[in-house]
């Protein structure tokens, strides 16, 4: 994988609170867990910047490198990579995501 690729991951992790990689755009998302991702998200209030891997070969490969985690959508907060679209879903039901927002001071509305 390019260097230019992980720089740009990189910055994009590290200058935004919350970013979800996902296939598709937060609108139209392209694949059901990059959804259920997108609708957890939005329940929850959050603001979070999105980038589609599909309009990037270079960045679809990439996110999988840089978080060593091998699917799609990814979420990072602060920096730190959270987890897939099923990890998402088990943190919301136990109510560790909005925890994990407010521990990191990310203003929602739940």
């Amino acid at each position: 994988m390019s260097n230019e690729a992980q720089a740009r991951i990189a910055e994009t992790v590290n200058t935004n609170p919350v970013v979800l990689f996902m296939k598709g755009t937060p609108l139209f998302p392209q694949c059901g867990f990059s959804s259920r991702a997108v609708a957890i998200l939005d329940h929850i209030g959050v603001e979070y910047a999105s980038v589609d891997v599909l309009q990037d070969q270079g960045i679809r490969q990439g996110i999988k490198e840089y978080s060593d985690w091998p699917t799609i959508p990814q979420l990072y907060v602060k920096g730190e990579f959270v987890g897939g679209s099923d990890i998402l879903m088990e943190m919301y039901e136990a109510g560790e995501l909005v925890q994990l927002f407010e521990e990191r001071g990310i203003a929602h509305k739940a």
